[in-house]
């Protein structure tokens, strides 16, 4: 899948470098890509008009906050009517403890990765969501039981190839 967004490597590096410190200053971030600050600073509101940058956010530590569990919940739906993925998905985004959706192939329509301060908590959410009508046939949880890794950011290097500036 394209972008129709042009970019070049040094539009790449700026991205790169602002995937790990989104706080970073311009000159701080300038230095690093090897600009000087102005040019970097257009390149940069460019890149955020583009909407190449969707944002900025704090990474969390959710352990520091208090208990909580992390939970993917593998759902199918019903109906596979275009409607039936809109109704759905409109009344997913309505829970703040969905912090993400993805509809994905396979034997399932959707993977929620769902955020709750306990299990009872986060069974009352599902009993919430089939008592909508929503259109969820059957669901399977999984509980997070160890973060053993993750990533800040994406693969840019790797899924902006050289081919797209040279």
């Amino acid at each position: 899948m394209r972008s129709a967004v042009s970019f070049d490597r040094f539009d790449l590096k700026i991205l790169v470098h602002l995937q790990r410190e989104g706080r970073c200053s311009n000159v701080d971030l300038a230095e690093s890509v090897g600009l000087s600050p102005s040019p970097c600073l257009l390149r940069t509101k460019r890149l955020q008009e583009t909407g190449l940058i969707r944002g900025y956010g704090a990474d969390i530590a959710l352990e520091k906050l208090g208990d909580h569990v992390i939970v993917f919940s593998e759902v199918t739906i019903g109906s596979h009517r275009p409607h039936d993925f809109r109704k759905f998905e409109e009344a997913a985004a309505k829970y703040e403890e969905i912090v993400e959706c993805y509809n994905v192939s396979g034997g399932y329509d959707y993977l929620l990765k769902i955020v709750a301060p306990g299990i009872g908590y986060f069974q009352a959410v599902m009993d919430k969501m089939l008592e909508e009508d929503i259109g969820i046939e059957r669901f399977a949880s999984r509980i997070v039981l160890r973060h053993s890794m993750g990533r800040r950011g994406y693969p840019l290097g790797i899924i902006a190839t050289q081919k797209r500036w040279e």
